[in-house]
């Protein structure tokens, strides 16, 4: 099997349109992380009593982010997603945030994307309109789930769908680099 980390992400700019690869399903309390090495998914953590993935969370292929990994997608699909399925995604924005861990800080953006077959979310376009109170329970999930794993994850702001295509084209620019 080749790896997904390296697998074509085929993003669109003018459809803000790419692939994301989930590793961990909406509802779920174990994380996935995708380990390029065995080229398997593989247990990175486990949730608290209480605690679920709110939506599904997965990366963008052949993208690098400040924190090392590939790009983190959450994306909104009509039915939780399966560990390792490729889902084409429309970026809608960001949640920008800082993750701090043994006293180095980086940037560690979350993604936010639809997924494009989708009944529910087929006309989402842009983080705007999606419920302000349900975006600040998912920042909050983050903030919880980091400080649960020993790193201190603060939020920067919200941005609509212009800057997530910046984070990508960033973090398309920076995998080129680091081949």
């Amino acid at each position: 099997m080749r790896d997904l980390a390296k697998l074509e992400n085929k993003w669109d700019r003018k459809k803000r349109e790419c692939r994301v690869i989930i590793e961990t399903p909406k509802g779920g309390r174990t994380k996935f992380d995708y380990d390029p090495e065995t080229r398997l998914f593989e247990i990175g953590g486990l949730l608290g009593e209480g605690l679920a993935f709110p939506f599904d969370f997965g990366f963008i292929p052949s993208t690098l982010g400040e924190d090392g990994d590939p790009l983190d997608v959450m994306i909104l699909m009509d039915e939780p997603g399966e560990v390792g399925i490729l889902v084409q995604a429309r970026l809608i924005g960001v949640i920008a945030a800082e993750q701090k861990e043994k006293g180095k800080t980086v940037a560690n953006d979350r993604l936010v994307a639809v997924a494009v077959h989708s009944y529910q979310h087929e006309d989402v376009k842009s983080l705007d309109e999606v419920s302000g109170s349900l975006l600040d329970q998912v920042e909050h999930f983050f903030v919880t789930y980091n400080e649960n794993r020993g790193k201190k994850f603060q939020l920067k702001g919200r941005h609509g769908p212009k800057r997530a295509s910046e984070v990508v084209d960033r973090g398309i620019a920076a995998f080129k680099r680091g081949k």
